[in-house]
């Protein structure tokens, strides 16, 4: 739990805004926030995410409930997002459990579950708010460089230039130009972080989709692109195989019920090697090759640059 939210403090926000306080926490997790599993005095298991204020999160949170509402398989929010000790914390129910589908059934449940978001999603009001997106997808950022400001860490990555990365430095600013094409382009609303520690199933079927936090509005390609390239992802960063990005693709099409030209599948190709790039740059901070070069150069050809 953060140094500046205490027990007390937390079970008082879940008194104030679900009507009951604490009984006993279940687990504490989280990357970008701290996520506390907690049983309250009522018998509810419900879920609480502290983190950083950010203007994004009032729409985040909207299209979850609205999503919620329209059947879409995630928790359904309860609470927030409202102050707590200085951050901002929301509350939604708990939703336990969760297999890894199979390696051949992956890409078709990760892509056809994307595809029913961005559908449910088209009747919504449009959430200019949402933009800019988090850093992973942010390749239209005004920097002074390359790169955006990282998500979690407190790094310059256009700071760090070395002979190692410089090859990331380049293929990043060449997926850049190529994505232009999108800068003014039509917007729809969709998850940018689509990976399996966010999109979970049971028995071959969509359980709950999670962090909320990370809704996007942004062209389809985009949407598409970095969760073809991330589904099979992870907290390192490798993501999927140019394979299994293929496959997803495919899939995808098939189940929005239309064909994506030639020059949109290179600009999703594209969208998902911006987030390779993004994460080769800054996982190279940890020590971690998180794109090979042989990889890049196949998804360069793919993206049409």
């Amino acid at each position: 739990m953060p140094a500046d939210i205490d027990e007390r403090a937390l079970s008082d926000w879940c008194l104030e805004h679900m009507g009951s306080p604490v009984a006993e926490p279940t687990f504490s997790t989280g990357n970008l926030s701290a996520v506390h599993g907690l049983r309250l005095a009522d018998g509810r298991e419900v879920v609480v995410k502290v983190r950083d204020g950010d203007a994004r999160l009032e729409p985040c949170t909207w299209v979850h409930g609205r999503m919620w509402e329209a059947g879409f398989p995630c928790p359904q929010p309860l609470a927030g997002p409202s102050p707590l000790g200085g951050k901002v914390a929301s509350a939604e129910t708990c939703v336990p459990g969760d297999e890894p589908p199979a390696p051949a059934d992956a890409p078709k449940l990760f892509a056809h579950l994307l595809s029913d978001f961005v559908t449910r999603a088209e009747g919504f009001d449009p959430q200019p708010l949402l933009r800019p997106a988090p850093a992973w997808v942010h390749w239209y950022h005004e920097e002074n460089g390359v790169w955006p400001v990282p998500d979690d860490r407190d790094v310059d990555l256009n700071a760090e230039r070395c002979s190692v990365t410089a090859w990331v430095d380049e293929l990043g600013a060449a997926v850049r130009r190529r994505l232009e094409e999108v800068r003014d382009a039509a917007c729809v609303i969709g998850h940018g972080d689509w990976d399996g520690r966010n999109v979970k199933f049971r028995d071959g079927r969509p359980l709950a989709v999670h962090d909320w936090d990370s809704v996007v509005y942004e062209p389809e390609v985009v949407i598409i692109g970095q969760a073809a390239a991330m589904f099979h992802g992870g907290p390192t960063g490798a993501g999927a195989s140019v394979e299994q990005t293929q496959a997803f693709l495919e899939e995808y099409q098939i189940a929005r019920g239309r064909t994506l030209s030639d020059n949109e599948l290179q600009l999703c190709w594209a969208a998902g090697l911006w987030v390779r790039a993004f994460n080769a740059k800054k996982f190279h901070l940890d020590n971690f090759d998180a794109l090979e070069r042989d990889e890049a150069e196949t998804r360069m050809a793919y993206a049409g640059i």
